[in-house]
Order: C-alpha cells, then sequence, then structure tokens
C-alpha cells in the first residue's frame, strides 16, 4: 500500500481558490490519469478515471476501492482508493510563491499514478470575489474577464505531480 498526494500549481493572475467544483472532496469531481502497474512497469494506454462516488467491491473480497482494475500485461489486479480531507485550494499566495498544494490523496495497491490530466469542472474567485464556474483547464489554461474588478483573470502554466505520502 502506498499513498499517493496529487500536487497541482500555476499561476493565478487575479484569482484565488482553485480547486475541483464543489471543493476538493467533491465526490462526483472525476479525477483522471494513467496507472503504471506496480508489477510489470506497464503503462495504460488510456487514462482512468476515479470519483469518489464510485465504489467497486475488490475481487478477493477484501473490502471497497474506487477503482479495481487488471494490468493488461501481467493480468496482475490492482487498486485505487481515494482518501478525501488532505487537499484544499491554491491560493494566490501559493501561486505568487511556487509551491505545489495538495489536492487529493490515493491509496493505491498494485498500481501507481502518473500523468494527472487537467480537465473542466474547475472553480475560482477572482481577487474582487467574482465566482469562475465550469472553468476548462483542458488546454491547460483559462482567460477571462472580470466586470467587476475591472481586471483579466486567468490560470497559467499548470503543472502536477503525484508525491509518495507515508
Amino acid at each position: 500500500m502506498v499513498n499517493f498526494m496529487l500536487e497541482i500549481k500555476g499561476d493565478l493572475e487575479n484569482l484565488t481558490n482553485l480547486q475541483p467544483e464543489g471543493g476538493c472532496n467533491d465526490a462526483n469531481f472525476p479525477y483522471y490519469f494513467k496507472l503504471k502497474c506496480g508489477n510489470c512497469g506497464e503503462l495504460s494506454q488510456k487514462e482512468t478515471c476515479v470519483t469518489l462516488s464510485e465504489v467497486v467491491q475488490l475481487s478477493k473480497g477484501k473490502g471497497t476501492a474506487n477503482l479495481s482494475q487488471r494490468c493488461k500485461f501481467c493480468g496482475r489486479d490492482g487498486s485505487v482508493l481515494m482518501i478525501p480531507g488532505r487537499g484544499r485550494a491554491v491560493t494566490d499566495e501559493d501561486s505568487e510563491s511556487g509551491k505545489f498544494v495538495p489536492i487529493m490523496m490515493f491509496d493505491c495497491r498494485g498500481f501507481e499514478p502518473t500523468g494527472f490530466s487537467f480537465r473542466d469542472g474547475w472553480t475560482a474567485e477572482s481577487l474582487a470575489g467574482t465566482k469562475f464556474e465550469s472553468i476548462d483547464l483542458s488546454d491547460g489554461d483559462f482567460v477571462e474577464y472580470d466586470e467587476k474588478g475591472q481586471c483579466p483573470v486567468g490560470v497559467s502554466n499548470l503543472q502536477e505531480r503525484f508525491v509518495v505520502v507515508r
């Protein structure tokens, strides 16, 4: 069992509190990433989608997980269990300091997550208080204009990483 923390960072322009809609613990927010087999090292061809709301019984009847999958190369079973409550929103202070911020923890057995894919479903707030919802970060950036604050807002230079947490 290894816990991996998904951490992100980016440049926020006149924005703060970048996070999945509904917060980092939103049961319906889909996390997309590839899986690397811990046995043979094979990297999945397609991205896997994991959500808190989807729970499956493990094949050997030893509990549940948010994902149970078999490596297509070596046939070994693996699972991913999401552990909510450890993530938070990216603030403008985090952006200015260039810090990676924890978003979600994954308990991985037999797999290692890699290559998180930013997609839609993000939210942020301008420094003037305007809420921006359904932000699509698929292209790696977001640009808009805040009428209330009379300034441009944006997200750019997004980076992600999975860090082993003991």
